[in-house]
């Protein structure tokens, strides 16, 4: 009725012996790894700014990101491209920074998974500096009210006032 399996089951290693040795890289090592490389991807990011819109906030940003990134990886220096177009529109730089909030927190994630208080700092750092780059202006160029008056209706009476 039913035929023989011929061939060796899915569910079985492919290699016993490797399975006698354990994985290959403890949990820990692994965090290590996500870790510096969402702080390699911020730093490219952050190079990138640095480039577009040059401040110290950013250099320093960059140095301790490198920093951070050369302890994560054991002495390895994380490898640093030049930015390729240095037009500073306005657009590309807000779109810069949206990117290195998104970065920044992936990063954040990572590093309180793995406790690591001077990653999450960093992260956090960085998280809110870039969330400060894109919140718009109280009062903008649009002449709507920003982040801290979602209603519109600062600085305005109702008529259960009178």
């Amino acid at each position: 009725m039913y035929e023989p399996i011929r061939s060796p089951s899915v569910h079985t290693m492919a290699d016993p012996t490797r399975a006698a040795h354990g994985p290959a890289r403890s949990r820990e090592q692994e965090l290590d790894i996500r870790l510096a490389g969402h702080l390699t991807a911020l730093l490219t990011v952050t190079d990138e700014l640095r480039a577009l819109a040059p401040s110290a906030g950013l250099d320093d940003a960059a140095r301790r990101l490198a920093t951070r990134i050369e302890r994560l990886r054991g002495g390895d220096a994380p490898l640093r491209a030049v930015p390729t177009i240095l037009i500073s529109d306005p657009s590309r730089v807000r779109a810069l920074h949206h990117r290195a909030h998104m970065l920044a927190g992936q990063a954040l994630v990572v590093a309180s998974s793995r406790g690591d208080e001077e990653g999450m700092a960093l992260a956090a750092e960085r998280l809110r500096a870039h969330d400060e780059a894109i919140a718009p202006a109280p009062d903008g160029p649009t002449g709507r009210p920003g982040r801290s008056d979602p209603s519109g209706l600062a600085g305005t009476s109702s008529p259960s006032d009178a």
